[in-house]
């Protein structure tokens, strides 16, 4: 395997203060690719969906006219910019996969935070 292709893949440093707290991509970490005329290229690490085992579910929400994920994310979580969480529990890359109307949205906790037994 080449050595710019193992930067790729190797695991990287967790960013501060590049990414803000409450994105996804705040502790995913960064790679640098350096090329051959001495030139470096931060990058942030390529994130996977988490698996569905990773979250407890609170409850279910569906989806009528109108609605956008970053509104249901401040309507069900308190914050409008968590709409990636609601992405990841319902393993949507993009928030407009889970926006047609009928929709039936997975509401869960944080990924691995464990839920109530008698919730």
């Amino acid at each position: 395997m080449s050595s710019a292709i193992q930067q790729l893949i190797d695991i990287g440093t967790p960013i501060t203060g590049a990414v803000s707290r409450g994105s996804r991509y705040y502790l995913i970490g960064t790679n640098t690719l350096n090329l051959p005329d001495g030139k470096h290229i931060v990058y942030l690490r390529r994130r996977f969906l988490p698996q569905p085992e990773g979250f407890s579910a609170l409850f279910l929400h569906t989806v009528v006219e109108g609605e956008r994920l970053d509104i249901i994310a401040a309507q069900d979580l308190g914050d409008a910019e968590l709409f990636w969480r609601l992405c990841d529990a319902n393993r949507a890359m993009l928030p407009e996969e889970l926006e047609t109307v009928g929709t039936r949205l997975l509401i869960t906790l944080p990924e691995g935070v464990p839920g109530s037994s008698n919730a």
